[in-house]
């Protein structure tokens, strides 16, 4: 590869969380409607170069784990839906999150987009590590971060999340 493609592209929406440690975008070669493999290709290559060392994915199903691991990029896969078991997921995908981070990896997050229930993970994850006091400030301080009101879907995170550990 040549020429400006070389270093990859940008995943789309992408945003620094903590600076160099966590990040949040869209699922790397788009959402589901247009993914392109081409695309994804690029922005995985796109990641590697910035030191991407693990991805999280809250996708309902299990797409592109395969490719991500092709990269040489540790996968974390939790299925984050409405209903009964969503608190298990969410305490083990925090366990995840908070356990990449104590450690020297560079994570990225993404679901399918970057929707309400992504922000209201974010949000949940901030009150969670007892970096944020309240929900009202963690939803405050996300909202502003992204530029986006975080809705229904997202908040109902925060009525789902599990016990902080200590």
């Amino acid at each position: 590869m040549r020429g400006k493609w070389a270093a990859g592209i940008e995943p789309r929406n992408f945003t620094w969380v903590y600076e160099g440690r966590l990040a949040v975008s869209e699922r790397p070669g788009g959402s589901t409607m247009v993914h392109r493999r081409v695309r994804r290709d690029e922005e995985l290559l796109w990641l590697k170069r910035q030191g991407f060392t693990r991805i999280i994915s809250i996708l309902p199903a299990m797409q592109n784990l395969a490719s991500y691991a092709e990269h040489g990029i540790a996968v974390g896969h939790y299925a984050l839906r409405d209903g009964p078991g969503q608190k298990e997921v969410l305490l083990e995908c925090y366990r995840d999150l908070r356990d990449s981070l104590a450690g020297s990896q560079v994570v990225l997050l993404h679901g399918d987009e970057v929707s309400d229930r992504l922000l209201g993970l974010i949000a949940g994850f901030l009150v969670w590590t007892g970096r944020v006091a309240t929900d009202t400030m963690a939803l405050a301080m996300t909202e502003q971060k992204f530029k986006s009101s975080i809705g229904p879907d997202g908040r109902s995170i925060l009525l789902a999340l599990p016990f902080a550990e200590s």
